[in-house]
């Protein structure tokens, strides 16, 4: 079942570059902007709870709709466009919803969650329970000079069939690191769907000066719903530096974290250097969550008890080169479980690149 999972997400992956000829199913190909996300708490000093997350993303140019694949397309009734739901038009704020841009995404995401201690087989009391997830989803966004809308559809699947185990297992044989015993506990195999929205605003609070010097925001509020995770958050963040990009890329692996140049306002990279700054923080509220709570269709017992409210607090710095870019965050996170003894810290690379 896992070989499957892995050859759709190749297809799907592949599709941008081979579907130009295949009418509506799959999307057209030409340019895009391919994005590598890796967190990790081996950043902060630990290795346990939320461990490790890795996620390629590829998002499109501007493309009209007919050039969208049929199931990016089947998301524009969430894109507040002249045709999405009623509901979505109301709140996505658009002044001219005639005039907005879309472009559409393709990801790859493996989610990975251990207990403190490696070396016991079976489920250490107290502690979180060992699980992966991997995910492959395609988005659809929509956008002007302020806004942006971004809806993303994931088929995934917990337990063995995420491959979670196998991927720590070759990040500590690399790396020379004890591996963890206790993965037949984890767990077990689910399907997922979830669909989420994510909606972001910039703010412009220093316009360019001389030198090039800028500061800019963004806010962004968001709902998810699925067998996976159910959650909505509500943040933002802020760039301090020279000769921004106005890409607003996600700094950090989340729902929907793509990298382009949603609020470009017809005007390109500022010289071929940049480097900033940036700060932020998000509150979330989950109602549900896979990896604490258990399979949704299996009475499955993970011995955590999951924390409704969890808040984060991030710092981190951005370079970049032409139409390269590489950024670290890191990421502060109060406890996502009653029994955990206290927050946690991760960091988040990223590698952007425009293909």
């Amino acid at each position: 079942m896992h070989r499957g999972v892995l050859a759709l997400a190749l297809l799907a992956l592949a599709a941008p570059a081979a579907g130009a000829g295949l009418g509506n199913v799959f999307p057209n190909g030409g340019g895009g902007y391919l994005t590598g996300y890796l967190d990790n708490d081996l950043f902060g000093g630990t290795d346990r709870n939320y461990t490790n997350g890795a996620r390629l993303s590829w998002i499109s140019e501007s493309r009209d709709l007919d050039e969208v694949g049929v199931v990016q397309r089947g998301l524009r009734g969430l894109t507040g466009d002249p045709e999405s739901l009623r509901l979505f038009r109301a709140i996505t704020g658009f002044d001219d919803p005639e005039a907005v841009d879309y472009n559409y995404g393709l990801s790859l995401t493996q989610l990975m969650f251990t207990p403190e201690d490696p070396f016991s087989e079976t489920q250490p009391e107290g502690q979180r329970r060992y699980a992966g997830w991997l995910g492959l989803g395609f988005s659809l966004h929509a956008g002007d000079d302020e806004i942006l809308n971004s809806a993303e559809f994931v088929l995934g699947t917990t337990g063995p069939r995420s491959l979670a185990e196998e991927s720590q297992d070759l990040i500590h044989e690399l790396r020379d690191i004890d591996k963890f015993r206790g993965w037949d506990a984890q767990v077990p195999n689910e399907t997922t769907v979830d669909l989420s929205f994510v909606q972001k605003r910039r703010a412009d609070f220093l316009p360019e000066r001389r030198l090039g010097f800028r500061v800019d925001g963004l806010t962004e509020w968001g709902v998810r719903l699925g067998s996976f995770r159910t959650a909505a958050h509500v943040g933002g963040f802020f760039r301090i530096g020279h000769n921004l990009p106005p890409d607003f890329s996600d700094p950090r692996l989340s729902s929907t974290a793509y990298s382009h140049r949603y609020f470009d306002g017809g005007r390109g990279y500022v010289g071929d250097f940049s480097a900033y700054a940036l700060f932020g923080a998000t509150g979330r509220a989950v109602a549900f969550d896979a990896t604490l709570d258990g399979p949704l269709l299996d009475d499955f017992d993970t011995g955590n008890t999951r924390e409704t409210w969890i808040g984060e607090l991030f710092v981190g710095f951005g370079l970049r080169f032409r139409a390269a870019e590489l950024s670290y965050v890191h990421t502060w996170r109060t406890k996502e479980y009653d029994e955990q003894r206290s927050g946690s810290d991760f960091g988040s690379l990223a590698l952007r690149l425009r293909i």
